[in-house]
Order: structure tokens, then sequence, then C-alpha cells
């Protein structure tokens, strides 16, 4: 998973200067401004882990079940961090109906030494019924696994469909079937698929298991049935129980869908993790962590929640990189993009950075490091706070757009690892040049003080704005600064709400959004579950310079 020659190669970078005086006014005013964006960020991740409260847990205790959380943390490897994705996925999405962490939760721990994608269901929300969030999450979470090639662990307890939401959850490409054509196709590759039902498997949440290489169930609370005991009254008028009609024993015992019978949660849990001992799968050796020199609690001094102030990018970098070691490249031409050669737990990568807006310079520049590290494999990490590339006569007539193009272009093509974190804005087609949503990045995570939209909410505005003053003048309508003023601050409004970061994270326009402080830590899991299984691609061509 590591090359050693980096552990050499790397030590002798230069090591970058970052100082941070906590005592400078303007960046305790930024601390101060950082500090309510996160505490606001924690407040809300507070209340969605903690949905239902005590009397949830102490209906799922009286059932004899652990909580959703609870047990992923029994099933992981004792003390192992846990990559969990789009915690506030479905926030505020359906209005008053709270759907927290869309009904299930999925991330990436390590399992006997082996990473691999759990998707465990939530049952204390809205039964584990799947909203249209649920299914995105949990197609969301099996791309992830197929690209890295990571075991699934499907701790099921499901309703299936959420019945009143069926046309948006059943008939299209991506909806519920997805799941399961997934599971059949990683399963055909290779990627082991694994079942432990832990509650209700009902309708198309049957297929969890079915669909499964090996499965474990728990007597007592497990079933799986394509019709649970009212469709079976209703389409047939037999009366059956739950237990009798598709419990643990009819399944171990008779129907042969289940392979390991358990009675308690624990013991299924346990069971799993002896399945995953016995993969083949690659084992992760030690992972080496070498510290920045400078505290990622500057970060919150340095960077501000009000975008308009700006942060040298290095700063960030600094902070994120094996002892603060990075040799920039290119550092005297297109200077408000950053690119250069450093490593993350001991992995060598290459960063790309925005400090400042993107000219044609800073795209060739982009353009032409991302060809080098395509060419000798090195993965890519992405760090955006663009407001998109200049415009104006000057620039269009010097080329902006077909450079710009390149670097979009060398983005899109690169096959190598690429992780992209939003640290500030991420507008227009800056967002495209720096491997947004779009342009294939492994992961993508977003601290709460980001933004991202088509363009900043003033310009849009402004723009919003005079296409309605046209309109207006040429239907004989009134124009004046009241209605100009309104007109502004509505279309401000619009935006400021649709490009929060917790609008993109509720819609899984990111893999969540995580606190300056946990950086580090969570792109490095993410690279090294990148790097696992990745086998470097020539590209039949040689890097062009720009």
């Amino acid at each position: 998973m590591m090359h050693y020659r980096s552990l050499f190669r790397f030590s002798h970078y230069p090591v970058l200067q970052s100082l941070c005086d906590r005592a400078d006014p303007n960046l305790l005013a930024n601390f101060e401004l950082m500090k309510q964006s996160n505490e606001r960020f924690l407040n809300i991740t507070n209340k969605v882990i903690n949905y239902g409260g005590t009397v949830a847990h102490q209906k799922l205790a009286e059932r004899n079940k652990f909580p959703v959380r609870e047990r992923i943390t029994r099933l992981l490897d004792v003390g192992s961090p846990f990559l969990e994705l789009s915690q506030l996925a479905g926030y505020e999405l359906y209005g008053k109906e709270e759907v927290p962490s869309g009904g299930i939760v999925t991330g990436i721990g390590l399992i006997n030494k082996r990473f691999c994608m759990i998707v465990a269901n939530d049952p204390t929300i809205k039964g584990g019924t799947y909203y249209p969030i649920t299914v995105k999450k949990h197609v969301r979470a099996q791309e992830i696994a197929w690209e890295n090639k990571l075991p699934c662990v499907y701790l099921v307890d499901s309703g299936g469909a959420n019945l009143m939401r069926q046309d948006e959850v059943f008939p299209d490409r991506d909806h519920f079937g997805r799941i399961f054509y997934n599971q059949a196709n990683m399963s055909a590759q290779g990627i082991p698929q694994i079942s432990i039902v832990l509650g209700s498997c009902t309708a198309g949440g049957a297929y969890v298991p079915a669909m499964s290489d090996e499965n474990v169930i728990v007597s007592g609370n497990g079933t799986i049935f394509l019709g649970g005991p009212p469709l079976v009254k209703a389409a047939t008028g037999e009366v059956v129980s739950a237990e009798d009609l598709g419990g643990a024993r009819v399944h171990s015992f008779t129907s042969g869908l289940t392979d390991h019978f358990c009675t308690s949660e624990l013991e299924a849990l346990q069971k799993g993790r002896s399945i995953i001992k016995n993969l083949t799968t690659k084992q992760v050796g030690d992972i080496r962590d070498d510290q920045p020199l400078y505290d990622i609690e500057d970060l919150n001094y340095l960077m501000s929640s009000d975008l308009k102030k700006t942060m040298d990018s290095r700063h960030l970098i600094a902070r994120l990189l094996d002892g603060s070691r990075f040799m920039e490249f290119k550092e005297n031409y297109g200077t408000t993009l950053i690119t250069g050669f450093g490593e993350l737990y001991g992995q060598e990568v290459g960063i790309i950075a925005n400090n400042g807006i993107l000219f044609s310079e800073s795209a060739l520049k982009g353009a032409h490091f991302v060809n080098l590290c395509q060419q000798r494999g090195v993965p890519l990490i992405f760090l955006q706070n663009i407001t998109g590339f200049m415009v104006g006569r000057k620039y269009e007539t010097e080329g902006i757009a077909k450079h710009g193009a390149k670097m979009v272009n060398a983005v899109a093509t690169a096959t190598v690892p690429k992780l992209t974190l939003l640290f500030g804005g991420s507008f227009g087609a800056g967002n495209y040049g720096m491997c947004g949503r779009a342009y294939g990045a492994k992961f993508l995570f977003s601290w709460p003080s980001s933004r991202i939209s088509v363009m900043g909410g003033d310009q849009a505005a402004g723009v919003l704005t005079s296409v309605q003053q046209q309109t207006i003048v040429r239907n004989g309508g009134e124009w004046n600064e009241k209605v100009e003023k309104d007109l502004k601050q509505k279309y401000s409004q619009k935006y400021d709400y649709e490009s929060s970061a917790y609008y993109a994270t509720a819609r899984l326009w990111d893999d969540g959004i995580i606190l300056p402080t946990q950086t580090r830590q969570t792109l490095g899991l993410a690279l090294l579950t990148s790097m696992q299984h990745y086998k470097y691609e020539r590209t039949g061509h040689g890097v062009f310079r720009m």
C-alpha cells in the first residue's frame, strides 16, 4: 500500500513556514466566526446522532437490540477509527418530516485489519424504510466500495421501500433496484457481500441478504420475507406470524437463505467479524503517522467563515502533510494556484490548492501538474476555495476558456485516485477545474463554512436583477430603487440558503461535512482506502508542457 521509496525521497522536501499568532486581533476575529460555524455543525450533528433519545434506545434495549452506531462500534476493531459518510444526509430535505442521516449509517472502518464498507439501517427512523435520500446514500456507499474494492457488510434492519414515496424510490435506474444490481456485480468481481440480519428484512429489503455471499441472522429479531404478514393476509387470506413466515429458524434450518444462526446481536456481530477474517482480501499494515509541525487547531484562526477574507492555502497544506514538508511545483508561475508534492500518512500525494481566482497561467499550470501526477501514478488532493475563472474582455481574448478547458480536461481524464476538500468557496467552472462532484473524486468533503453554487450570491443577485429589470421595462412596468433593492435581497437570500454546506450535504453533493480539525485524519483515511487496490494505468502519451 505504501511506496517505500517515498520514505526517503520526501524526507528531504522543504518544510513550509506557517506561523499563527493567536493573539492577533484579526485572527481572533476569524476564530470567533469559525467557532460559531463549528458549534452550529456540532449541535446539528449531535441532534441527528441522538435522534429519538433515551426513549428510542430503551425500546431497542427491550428487544435486545443495540443502537445503530453501537452495532458498528462492536463490529469494528477495538479503538480503530470509523469514517462515517454523509452524516447529515436528508437534513431539512423533507420539510417537517425528519429523516436523520437519511435513515441509514454508512462508512468505512477496519474489521480484522481490513477496510470494509458498512451499511447499517437505523430502525428508529421510520422503521428503517427507504426514502429517496436513503436509496441515494446506500448506492453511493456501494459506489465507493466498488471503486475501492471494499468488502461490504450490511447490518440489515429495514421495512423496505417507503410506500408513500414509491414513485421516488422504486422505478428509476438509480432507485431501489440498483442496490441489488450493485451487489450482484460486486460479488461477480470478487468483492465480498456480507449481510447480518438484525431485524426486519421486508419486501425489496429481503434481497439485500438474498443477493449476499454469506448471511448471519439473529433469532427472535431477524426476519426475511418478500411479503410480510399484512401483505400475505391481503393477498391470500393466510394468517401467519412474522417468525413463522420468515424467522431465523425458517431460513437457517429450512430455506437455507441464511448461513449462520445466532441467538443475540453480539454473537451475530462477532460472527460477522469471523467471516471477514476468513476473507483473502488485503490487510492494512502499520500506518506511518508523521505529524505536521503545526497545530491543526490553528486553521480556526487562519481561516474565516466570511469567505470574503482569504487565507494563504499553504497554511492548510502545512497542517495537512506529514512533517509539514512540501515541494512546490512552478511556485513562481500562475501563483493563484498552488501545486506540489508531499506525503500524507506515508503516501506520496500531489496537492492542488486555490490561492485566488484562476487565470490562464494558473489553469495551464494545473493541467501540467495533473498530467505529471497521472504519469507517475501519484494521487491528487484538491483543496478548493475558488470563485471561478477570470472573466472580462482582456481575459477572453487571451483564451481563458480554452486554457481553463485544458485543466478541466486533465482533471476529468486523470485516473489516479482524486480526493477533494471544499474549505472555502466552490463557484462556477472553478468547481470543475478543481475536481468537483462530477469529476470522479473518490471522496469529497466540506467544511461547515464552505459554499457551493454556480456563482456567488451577490453576483447572482446582480445578474438576475438586471435580467428582471429588462423584462419589466420592456413590458411597460415600473422600475425604481425599491424594486431593485427588494429583488436583489430576494435573489441573494435564495443563493445564500442554497449555497450552504448543509443544503449540499443533505443532497449528497459531498460525502460529508467535517470540522477543520478533522481534515488530516479524514483525508488520510480516504487516501489509504483509495490506494489499497489502486493499479497504475499508463496514459499512452507523455506530459504536455503547457
